[in-house]
């Protein structure tokens, strides 16, 4: 039997052996201040390849690449005019910009595509950790491929089991949902390809120009530009139902083995042992920080299916909004 991954505190003294495991070809999972990643040298095309193993994720869906500066993303990517507006705005942060590549990063990190995706991470380990090691970090979602996100390095334990060998505890993520995707190739003609924290608005205003979202009806079929545009994704094991609103009637009519996710805590919830919220008071950087955390332990109480209710469809709501439609998306 294999040993379960261990955990580190984020001492001087691990970050240097954690360094020292990327730049020999091994795994790591690191905190972000978006969700925990699993992380190998982007520049190994062996090492990468063992993030899908460890993760059964399809290779046909590009990895992110982490970067600790300006610098080290020109090395792996062709920067134009909108790199550096919007590294001043939103770096170090949850924004993942899509660039034409270079020949160093291998297909295994892009499948095959001409484009990299690239970002420069906030939370202050991964900036250590990034530091130390002097290399790029390909990095997706630490979980089993498909599965609700993880925001605690516990999430990471639980999920991936002995499939990795270390975990990097950085606390509980700051945001909870994954970054803001962008396509920049083209600086005129910018294309939201996942919402996140930072929104569609705040990036044009940046740029001076609109940004276009794709739809998820649009993606479907096409290529595979940036990780979380697969149709179904985030899900949990039990079935989940989205609503525009949850109202006492709807639970009152469903069974008691049904448990039911409000936006914020609603009033006649009173003593109900399976009404939950995301956030007391409706404020949605608190739901989008709690949202993946409370699917996980509802994922493993009794419940037969879980119903959600949708978010305000402004700023973060929109990015909360696409990671519950495509939880509930139906396999197959």
């Amino acid at each position: 039997m294999k040993t379960p991954a261990r955990i580190h505190k984020g001492t001087p003294g691990n970050l240097r052996r954690l360094a020292q495991v990327l730049r020999r070809g091994g795994l790591v999972a690191v905190p972000t201040e978006t969700v925990y990643g699993l992380a190998a040298n982007a520049l190994d095309a062996k090492a990468c390849r063992r993030i899908f193993r460890a993760k059964r994720r399809p290779a046909n869906d590009p990895l992110i690449v982490h970067v600790a500066d300006l610098r080290m993303l020109a090395m792996i990517a062709e920067t134009n005019e909108a790199v550096p507006r919007l590294a001043r705005a939103f770096w170090p942060g949850p924004l993942t910009l899509v660039l034409n590549r270079r020949a160093v990063i291998p297909d295994v990190v892009t499948a095959g595509l001409p484009s990299v995706a690239v970002r420069m991470p906030a939370h202050p380990l991964l900036r250590r950790l990034l530091r130390l090691c002097g290399l790029p970090l390909a990095a997706p979602s630490a979980n089993p491929f498909g599965y609700i996100s993880p925001t605690t390095a516990r999430h990471v334990q639980d999920g991936l089991g002995s499939s990795i060998a270390h975990i990097l505890d950085g606390g509980p993520c700051r945001h909870g949902l994954e970054s803001t995707i962008v396509d920049v190739r083209d600086p005129q003609r910018p294309v939201l390809l996942r919402p996140g924290v930072i929104h569609a608005a705040e990036i044009g205003r940046v740029l001076g120009v609109p940004v276009r979202a794709l739809s998820r009806r649009r993606t479907a079929g096409a290529l595979i530009l940036a990780p979380g545009l697969i149709d179904r994704h985030y899900s949990p094991q039990r079935p989940l139902r989205t609503h525009r609103r949850i109202s006492a009637a709807m639970v009152a009519r469903s069974g008691s083995d049904e448990a039911w996710i409000c936006f914020r805590r609603p009033e006649w919830a009173g003593r109900a042992n399976n009404v939950f919220w995301l956030s007391a008071r409706g404020g949605t950087h608190e739901a989008g920080r709690r949202l993946f955390a409370l699917l996980r332990r509802l994922d493993h109480g009794p419940w037969i299916r879980l119903h959600a209710e949708l978010a305000p469809p402004d700023g973060p709501g929109m990015a909360i909004n696409d990671r519950l439609l495509r939880a509930a998306t139906r396999r197959g």
